[in-house]
């Protein structure tokens, strides 16, 4: 049997399932986890260590009808003052409760369209939160950036903040497949804002392109990816399109007809795939490429390679705080997640309370196979050593647990003493593999195609 058919069996083109970003996933949440919650393991973050922060700017000055983000159009930007006055606030109530010389190891500015704000916007919130946790010596400051919506002042503005990576939106440069997905971004504006961000000592690159997306075909990819490639990224993420209309509603405008077939979306992966690595990228993980230079790639050779909210990372911090509209927060204890209405969350923080409206706190179950699922997801490959290392009492259980996989999974796998190894031709079935180490039930919210 051919392997794509192989594929196909096992549901690489009709199980939907999570991608996997955290473990429980964001639909098991719930609303046990409050403010006090937050505030209790906030407050028990050891002192002197080193944490994540991630802000989310739910603001762009136009929709594009692809994306499933939490967003909301403006033309003025009287709203993102009022937002930011409570994201200060925010970040002053985290100063709060965080214990003595917390410093940050990563801080990450998404969205939404984070260079919508103006250079003093900029300047003020970069303020408020350095007045908290300022950045560590080696950290990593990165933001995302829309190419038709930053000028040099706002370069300015951001490295004066400490930003060294800035993470750049392209989807894809076709103008047919723009217009269908309402991104209309020309690839002269992404090679300038490429320049401008270099030319302000911002050398550190990364760009997002889709596949799966309406009217690709091979050819159109491949011509997307060779533009993309001239810009030299240091990090590329290779997302695949998730269509979910009834959970992103502006996805309606897309019409369905012009989508690729399953099978083609596995080409369309597959041809960039070959051109990212045919230019010396190393593929990371399920999605990401990097080139051999980049702290990903060295994270990936060496096994430090992790996963949170943002994809992968080389984050060692075993927390990371998000801050504004619908953000989440990881910590060893579990998540916390925001309101994800503005006006919802505003309440709250006018209250001087966190934000938090639901969440999940970790069963010791859950911290075993969430660690089997980061292990797939980052390095196909799950250890015994390792994971006995971390769980010493659940010896018994991991080794059931991976047989079990084996048997599901046949020839798509290799298992030995050392542990489970998914075998090269068949990583497209990564996450559907994960999902076999998932014990709770999906609700099919927002879920997607394993490829």
């Amino acid at each position: 049997m051919h392997m794509t058919s192989k594929l196909a069996k096992l549901g690489l083109f009709d199980a939907k399932v999570p991608r996997y970003t955290s473990y429980p996933t964001a639909p098991q949440f719930n609303a046990d986890v409050g403010s006090d919650q937050m505030r209790a393991w906030v407050r028990s973050i050891a002192p002197g260590s080193q944490i994540s922060l991630y802000l989310h700017i739910p603001f762009c000055r136009h929709l594009c009808w692809f994306c499933a983000c939490r967003t909301q159009g403006t033309q003025s930007l009287s709203p993102v003052a009022g937002y930011l006055k409570r994201l200060r606030t925010e970040i002053a109530l985290l100063g709060q409760n965080l214990p003595h010389g917390v410093t940050l190891s990563r801080m990450h500015w998404g969205g939404g369209t984070p260079t919508l704000l103006s250079p003093d916007m900029i300047d003020e919130l970069a303020a408020a939160i350095a007045a908290v946790a300022p950045l560590a010596e080696d950290a990593e400051f990165s933001v995302e950036v829309d190419p038709k919506e930053i000028d040099s002042a706002r370069v300015a503005a951001l490295a004066r903040a400490g930003m060294t990576r800035a993470s750049i939106g392209v989807q894809d440069f076709d103008p047919e497949v723009q217009t269908t997905i309402g991104r209309l971004q020309g690839f002269e504006v992404t090679r300038d804002a490429a320049q401008l961000l270099r030319s302000a000592q911002i050398t550190s690159l990364n760009a997002d392109i889709l596949f799966g997306l309406p009217h690709q075909d091979t050819a159109r990819i491949a011509t997307s990816v060779q533009k993309l490639l001239t810009l030299n990224p240091d990090r590329i993420a290779l997302y695949g399109y998730a269509h979910v209309p009834w959970m992103a509603r502006r996805q309606s405008m897309i019409p369905t007809e012009s989508l690729p077939t399953p099978e083609k979306r596995l080409k369309l992966f597959e041809t960039a795939k070959q051109l990212f690595e045919w230019d010396g990228y190393q593929q990371i993980g399920i999605d990401h490429f990097a080139a051999p230079h980049d702290s990903l790639a060295i994270a990936a050779r060496t096994g430090h390679l992790r996963r949170n909210f943002q994809g992968y990372t080389d984050d060692p911090a075993d927390v990371l705080i998000g801050l504004g509209a619908s953000a989440i927060s990881r910590f060893p204890q579990g998540y916390s997640q925001n309101a994800a209405a503005t006006s919802d969350y505003a309440r709250s923080i006018d209250a001087g309370r966190f934000a938090v409206s639901r969440g999940h706190v970790f069963s010791a179950e859950d911290q075993l196979r969430a660690r089997i699922i980061e292990a797939i997801m980052c390095d196909f490959y799950v250890s015994y050593d390792d994971v006995i290392a971390r769980f010493p009492q659940t010896s018994g259980q991991i080794r059931q647990l991976l047989q079990n996989a084996s048997e599901r999974f046949g020839e798509m796998v290799q298992l030995t003493e050392e542990g489970l190894r998914i075998r090269q031709e068949a990583q497209a079935l990564a996450r559907i593999i994960a999902r076999h180490f998932d014990a709770y039930a999906l609700s099919g919210a927002g879920h997607a195609t394993a490829i």
